[in-house]
């Protein structure tokens, strides 16, 4: 409807005490409440509803009373408890007393849909529009004029326009009132525009540093990026209101999103204490119950949801929303569906129900629904970003396909690892499938973008969501591509196979799985593939395990929630493997079948683990005790204390050497003096400390390995042998270090060693397979080794890298081309010509390929025929 809302108060504005005022408003602006009405609004905001309600009701016996003020607050107070047709019966008395208050109406819009009745509350929206346009003189005051634009939002108005002609301009008649700001703030946060919330939020937190409702709304602002801040202000929130039932929803979620369900429970306890009747508080014990496999106790919660409002879409909206983020997709639609059937026009079913349908591989229907979330609501920021990647993939992907896979890349991407990408996922399936006892249903669908932004707006829904390199939702995996990988070194191959470890089982668990274990399956496979993938022991996973930093095992998924820092992630995912590693050297290696198995039939990980290996106590002692060996085992001689920071300024010279002799044989100390040498070039003397800290601890990898380290002073030293010899041994450990491979790979094809050649060129194009170094060192190792076809087609991605010689690539090109006995090499050859015109042996080559080619005979003239015949078409 945009365009035809009336705004009655978009006259000139005239300064007055410094504020804009509308011209015919009332001197102060803001009506003023009594003093008791403001002590009962306190009594509200922290919690006490039953002594507001009291207030409430007592005021009424005053002749007067500010009615409106009062009738809200006893409607607020009563919702609050969950007293609804109690609510209701206060509407109507309300609106008996005063039918054309905007702020009374717009309560019973809430009243109305709690108790079920969603005619009258969707008639509320258009008769205050209506009052607004036959009385605009009677709605001046900022709290009305917010309603009046709460009311165009709902009739399909441009959220711009809200915002700029409505909220903005009662915001300027008032700066300090409380709804406009909490309007706009609100508006930003259901259009999914979460910097924006948090934005407004913030600002406005700063005129009312202690009101619930708007920490509440800057912890969903936070939601879906910034877990720690979502938590910190929702503590914030209940610190002011124990009681505040939206706060405690919040974060009995997060409780199920992080596997601790008794904690959930217990927030849940207190919900029911304040209301019994909230659908939310049902709906999330209708999610638990089913993940406790307890249909029974799952069908009396979502009863209980629907009590007042049997057709609500918001129990089974939100039940199955929950049932997707365990990544039980199927059962999250079915929920999506359901509630589509009660509100055929609730968007927020329609969204879930779109992601839902395209994590499942369902793509056709998933994208015409997310084109109709679009259509119907282009403010909608998740829809917009995620319809605007459709089309930019549609535009610019193509599609990889054989029997088993169906692989979407950007198609220049495509052209030069695609064959690699669908020959790796066929390993891992064969491999895997057959580990697990698994047939993969056909197809997975593999998509790969080369911006992190587009994955994860194809991934989250939102952009911003760094550090993540692939998402398995079961049958579709999301990854970013070598591009996006920009100043990080990482296996692209050792994340394709994780995630496709994922695949494997989610579906040998029917989606029944634990974040925790999942994660660390896909970890101990990546190690079984190629022990050089996967997480590794280093100095930082050492100390955290000494420190006691280990996560319980029985709540071990809260470890990838909310990390404090990247480096805990990783440290969650290395624990993660760590826990199968141990399951598997301590109890054999079908146990993981036999666990997946239990899961499957929906027992709990902890049942099954107490089953299948001892009681958790037990677990949790006996991996404690083993993470502990092994952080001992790894660099026993070394000392591990890192020196107190005072003692690295400078002139604290004298005080760190005392420090050193008290730490001998110090990891920190043997790393900075090595590093000091090597800065100021004395990289004879720089081995020392580098292979003292190689003989203690042999299997230190990563961007300080003092492997790379010493590789760096031979070569420096012109030591080429021991070169060699240090990075054959890193290559070997280390499955990120492409500079390494391709030094190994220059070495070992200056020696005519082109196996080692080749196979680190390999090494180094399951890194980065966008550089041209590997692909040049594969074709002349495929030439060496006399296998054409092979040089022939790492010369061709060679061109599909565009290299700044292109000349000298065709030629090379045609080279080959001419020996395999291919007429494309003319082709090939001119465009060397083309490129470079004076390019002596590609003319030389032009001469031979013409001389070696026999001259085609001329065609016989004929009457009927006086054209010559055209000329053979050039190969393609």
């Amino acid at each position: 409807m945009s365009g035809s809302a009336y705004f009655p108060w978009s006259f000139p504005l005239r300064k007055s005490g410094g504020l804009l005022l509308a011209g015919l408003f009332l001197s102060s602006g803001v009506l003023r409440a009594a003093p008791d009405v403001e002590a009962a609004r306190t009594l509200l905001r922290q919690g006490n509803y039953s002594a507001a309600l009291t207030a409430a009701e007592a005021a009424f016996t005053d002749p007067f009373h500010d009615r409106e003020a009062w009738h809200l607050m006893r409607i607020e107070a009563l919702m609050a408890t969950g007293q609804y047709p109690e609510a209701l019966q206060a509407v109507q008395e309300a609106l008996g007393i005063d039918p054309r208050s905007l702020r009374l109406k717009w309560a019973a819009r809430d009243v109305f849909l709690a108790n079920g009745d969603k005619a009258a509350a969707d008639s509320i929206p258009a008769e205050i529009q209506q009052f607004v346009t036959i009385r605009s003189r009677a709605y001046r005051d900022v709290k009305s004029i917010v309603v009046y634009g709460q009311a165009l939002v709902e009739l399909g108005e441009d959220p711009k326009i809200v915002l700029d002609k409505v909220y903005t301009v009662a915001a300027k008649m008032d700066p300090a009132a409380r709804e406009p700001l909490l309007a706009a703030a609100n508006l930003a946060l259901r259009k999914n525009d979460f910097a924006l919330a948090a934005k407004k939020f913030q600002a406005t937190l700063k005129l009312f540093p202690d009101d619930p409702d708007l920490l509440h709304g800057l912890a969903l602002a936070f939601a879906s990026g910034d877990r720690r801040s979502m938590a910190a202000n929702l503590d914030a929130a209940l610190a002011v209101n124990p009681s505040h039932v939206p706060s405690l929803l919040r974060l009995a979620d997060y409780r199920i999103d992080a596997e601790k369900y008794a904690e959930a429970e217990e927030l849940l306890v207190k919900v029911q204490k304040v209301n019994p009747h909230r659908p939310e508080l049902w709906a999330y014990r209708a999610v638990l119950a089913h993940l406790k496999n307890d249909p029974a106790a799952e069908s009396a919660a979502r009863a209980a949801a629907l009590k007042f409002f049997p057709a609500n879409p918001l129990p089974d909206h939100l039940i199955g929303r929950k049932l997707s983020q365990k990544y039980r997709f199927a059962e999250g639609a079915a929920r999506q569906r359901q509630a589509l059937e009660f509100d055929p026009a609730y968007l927020p079913a329609r969204a879930q129900l779109s992601n839902d349908l395209l994590r499942l591989g369902d793509e056709d229907e998933g994208w015409k629904l997310a084109a109709t979330v679009r259509d119907e609501d282009a403010y909608d920021v998740a829809a917009f970003n995620l319809m605007t990647l459709h089309d930019a993939m549609t535009a610019g992907f193509t599609t990889l396909h054989n029997e088993n896979f169906q692989v979407r890349m950007k198609a220049s991407e495509a052209a030069i690892y695609g064959p690699r990408v669908l020959e790796l996922l066929d390993q891992a399936r064969e491999k895997l499938g057959r580990k697990y006892g698994i047939e993969v249903v056909r197809p997975t669908i593999v998509e790969i973008f080369p911006e992190q932004k587009d994955f994860g707006v194809r991934t989250f829904g939102m952009p911003d969501n760094p550090g993540y390199l692939g998402v398995c939702f079961g049958r579709v995996v999301t990854a970013v591509s070598p591009a996006a990988n920009q100043g990080r070194a990482v296996n692209w191959e050792a994340v394709l196979w994780h995630e496709f470890c994922h695949t494997v089982t989610l579906q040998a668990t029917r989606n029944k799985m634990p974040r925790w274990l999942s994660e660390g399956i896909s970890v101990y496979e990546e190690r079984q593939a190629d022990p050089s993938w996967g997480e590794h022991m280093d100095a930082d996973y050492r100390r955290k395990i000494v420190s006691g930093k280990l996560t319980p095992i029985a709540s071990m998924s809260s470890a990838f929630l909310s990390p404090p820092t990247p480096q805990d992630l990783q440290f969650a995912y290395f624990q993660a493997g760590l826990v199968v590693s141990w399951l598997v050297e301590k109890h054999g290696p079908d146990v993981l079948k036999s666990i997946l198995s239990d899961l499957a039939e929906g027992t709990p990980i902890n049942e099954t683990l107490t089953k299948r290996a001892a009681p958790m106590e037990a677990i949790e002692r006996d991996f404690a005790a083993y993470a502990r060996s092994l952080a001992d085992r790894f660099g026993p001689a070394l000392n591990w204390d890192p020196p107190p920071p005072p003692l690295l300024l400078p002139g604290a010279e004298e005080a760190l050497a005392d420090w050193v002799k008290s730490h001998p044989d110090n990891y920190w100390i043997f790393l900075r003096e090595a590093d000091r040498l090597i800065g100021e070039k004395q990289y004879a003397a720089a081995k020392a400390p580098l292979q003292s800290l190689i003989d203690r601890a042999p299997a230190l990898t990563g961007v300080d390995s003092p492997w790379r380290m010493l590789a760096a002073v031979h070569r420096a030293l012109g030591e080429t042998e021991s070169e060699r010899a240090v990075l054959t041994k890193l290559t070997a450990a280390d499955a990120a270090a492409p500079d390494a491979n391709l030094r190994l790979a220059e070495l070992a094809a200056d020696a005519g060693d082109w196996t080692t050649a080749e196979t680190q060129a390999r090494r180094a194009l399951a890194v980065n397979p966008l550089i041209a170094a590997p692909w040049r060192t594969l074709a002349r190792a495929a030439e060496s080794n006399r296998h054409l076809p092979n040089a022939i087609s790492a010369w061709r991605t060679l061109l599909a890298l565009e290299p700044p010689n292109p000349s000298s690539v065709h030629y090379q090109l045609a080279r080959l081309l001419h020996q395999s006995g291919s007429p494309e090499a003319r082709r090939q050859v001119l465009m060397a010509l083309e490129e470079t015109p004076r390019h002596r042996a590609a003319l030389e080559l032009l001469q031979k390929i013409s001389s070696d080619s026999p001259t085609p005979p001329t065609p016989p003239s004929s009457a009927t025929s006086p054209l010559p015949a055209p000329p053979p078409k050039l190969p393609e």
